[in-house]
């Protein structure tokens, strides 16, 4: 069983990606959805609230599509970054105080729930930043399902006692382990070094056809021992790095396997499908 999963920004974002890229990021989800259709594959989209403002019509295409399922991204991601770096020395809390997110979290429901008319019940923190307040905000606000992080050994959902499950990636991610568009291999041995950036799948980043067989390899190895994947796969990542090529090879293995939406791993979602 698999879970795909994707982010997307809004233009205004102007990421090293957008910069780098002919085609906007929301013109690459479009994109994902043909392959989507193509593939037969399920995936749930985390998009930030100011996407569905800068673009209604491909928002509104994106929410009417049988296979995909939307989750929140924030507001504006985490826009302008200067607040939120003061309020990470300050108080420990790069997302925030706890009234600054329960405003992100209502504003970026109330948005996207106008277009998709169902409550909005996912949420993915914009480089899945995770404070002291998360969980009790996300579950005051009805989502169910927060996925930040990575988590190498996770089996799925994790039940929080504020109310919610939190649901990190098992499977290494895209963006932050693939030399491609500003992520040189110059750039990314400093961005390391600066930071000292690590995640469970370690610090290196690789050519995107290695990345891909290791994701593969993953894979593989999950369906074997019967553990449900959680993958995420950045339609504009995808796109930069070999015009989707990869993006192929992983949607051709999932097409053999049984893809699965978040709100398919609620606990009462199973009890109704029995």
């Amino acid at each position: 069983m698999i879970c795909l999963t994707g982010d997307i920004h809004h233009q205004g974002l102007n990421t090293g990606n957008q910069q780098h890229s002919d085609r906007s990021e929301i013109q690459t989800a479009l994109d994902f959805l043909e392959l989507l259709a193509f593939y037969k594959v399920k995936m749930t989209l985390f998009i930030s609230g100011k996407t569905f403002q800068e673009s209604p019509q491909a928002t509104a295409a994106i929410a009417r599509h049988e296979l995909v399922e939307i989750g929140g991204h924030n507001w504006d991601c985490f826009e302008p970054s200067l607040w939120h770096r003061f309020w990470n020395k300050a108080t420990g809390s790069y997302n925030g105080p706890r009234w600054y997110q329960r405003w992100d979290v209502e504003k970026t429901k109330r948005t996207i729930e106008a277009v998709t008319q169902t409550p909005l019940r996912f949420w993915r923190n914009h480089m899945y930043m995770h404070g002291p307040y998360t969980e009790q905000v996300l579950a005051e606000a009805g989502i169910a399902i927060c996925s930040d992080g990575v988590k190498k050994a996770s089996q799925g959902l994790e039940w929080h006692p504020a109310g919610l499950y939190n649901f990190p990636l098992n499977i290494m991610p895209d963006h932050e382990h693939i030399y491609h568009a500003e992520r040189t291999p110059e750039w990314v041995k400093a961005w390391v070094e600066r930071y000292n950036w690590s995640d469970d799948f370690g610090s290196a980043s690789y050519p995107v056809d290695v990345w891909a067989d290791k994701v593969l390899t993953q894979l593989q190895q999950n369906e074997a021992a019967g553990k449900i994947s959680h993958l995420i796969l950045h339609p504009l990542t995808m796109y930069l790095c070999d015009r989707y090529a990869s993006a192929r090879r992983i949607l051709l293995y999932l097409s053999q396997c049984e893809t699965v939406h978040m709100q398919d791993l609620l606990p009462e979602r199973k009890k109704q499908c029995r």
